[in-house]
């Protein structure tokens, strides 16, 4: 017998119609009074990519472990005929054993032309006294507008899926400037979060401080899925010390030298596989073995050499999404390397 679409879509909850849905909701809370309704904001999931809806619901099952939420999850198909579905259902996590926390999961499969009903579907549905986090799936298409990203608090996205992250990048500046307080997280940056932490922690060592103003060579090694990362990593290195761009991947110090960076592509690597800047006979490292739960952090320079461990960062967007929402924050720090990484970008794309 063939799977029809009520099967398919059964885990998503009870099927309603979009006038309903809060009614519906509403019913969902009266049928157990154990359960205690708990949202600290709106996460709006939005992909077009087809069955989106169910792995994006056995995700928001696990992020609401820890992230109180209204879910609206949204899957877009534009080229099927127009059609606009809704399922409700409540992700429930035992709270010190015995109360039940539940999250409201709303979600919708639109297709056709979906630009304006997509937004004022999603947007009646918010709650509106919460913030509204929006983790954006796969490319920048063009339902992405200004007037969209005018109500974001808070954009997730992940430029490592982008064909043409130059295009996507202009999108999100032109968003910025009419949102001045959207956060902008790209979970490329996310994944190199404990790279930064364990290159900064390395440069804390007495050694590898008076190293720094002499750096010659730069050499970062990533997977072919991850150059976004590298770039980012470089350009945060370069931001950070001070270095300015003179042409590709070629920097100037501070005090004038010329500071060489080599940007290897592997695919027996992890995300981003290794960090090394060196100088002389100085070398400040940090490295990570594809799948390894650590990073190898190491300063070598002549008979002295430290060698100390911190966590991997972790690879899943489902796991770097939780981490950015745990973390919060203005991520200021990414904007402030953001026109260095274009800028980097834009010199790799014309070689």
């Amino acid at each position: 017998m063939s799977t029809t679409i009520t099967d398919k879509y059964a885990e998503l909850g009870r099927e309603v119609s979009i006038s309903e849905i809060d009614l519906e909701l509403r019913k969902l809370w009266e049928q157990d009074e154990a359960r205690t309704n708990s949202s600290l904001m709106n996460l709006v999931v939005y992909s077009e990519k087809s069955g989106s809806l169910l792995e994006n619901s056995r995700i928001i099952n696990e992020l609401t472990r820890d992230n109180a939420c209204r879910a609206i999850l949204v899957e877009i198909d534009r080229n099927e005929a127009a059609s606009l579905r809704a399922w409700i259902t409540a992700h429930c996590h035992l709270s010190h054993g015995q109360k039940s926390v539940c999250c409201e999961q709303i979600s919708f499969r639109l297709t056709g032309r979906v630009t304006g009903r997509f937004r004022n579907t999603v947007f009646s549905h918010l709650n509106s006294d919460l913030p509204l986090v929006f983790w954006w799936q796969g490319e920048l298409s063009d339902v992405f507008t200004e007037r969209l990203a005018s109500v974001m608090d808070r954009l997730i996205v992940d430029s490592s899926l982008w064909r043409q992250p130059q295009i996507s990048f202009a999108r999100i500046l032109e968003a910025l400037a009419v949102n001045p307080s959207l956060v902008v997280q790209d979970l490329a940056w996310t994944r190199c979060w404990q790279f930064r932490v364990s290159i900064a922690s390395l440069f804390d060592d007495i050694v590898a401080q008076s190293a720094l103003e002499h750096i010659e060579k730069i050499h970062i090694r990533h997977d072919p899925s991850n150059r976004n990362t590298a770039l980012q990593l470089l350009a945060w290195l370069s931001v950070q010390a001070g270095w300015k761009l003179r042409g590709h991947f070629t920097f100037e110090s501070k005090t004038g030298h010329k500071i060489q960076a080599h940007i290897e592509s592997s695919e027996d690597t992890a995300p981003i596989g290794l960090v090394e800047l060196s100088c002389g006979k100085t070398t400040v490292r940090v490295s990570h073995e594809k799948n390894a739960i650590h990073l190898v952090r190491e300063i070598e320079s002549g008979d002295y050499h430290l060698t100390s461990l911190s966590p991997a960062d972790p690879e899943a967007p489902a796991d770097l999404v939780a981490q950015q929402l745990s973390r919060g924050g203005k991520n200021s720090l990414f904007l402030k390397i953001l026109p260095t990484f274009l800028e980097l970008l834009k010199l790799g794309a014309s070689r």
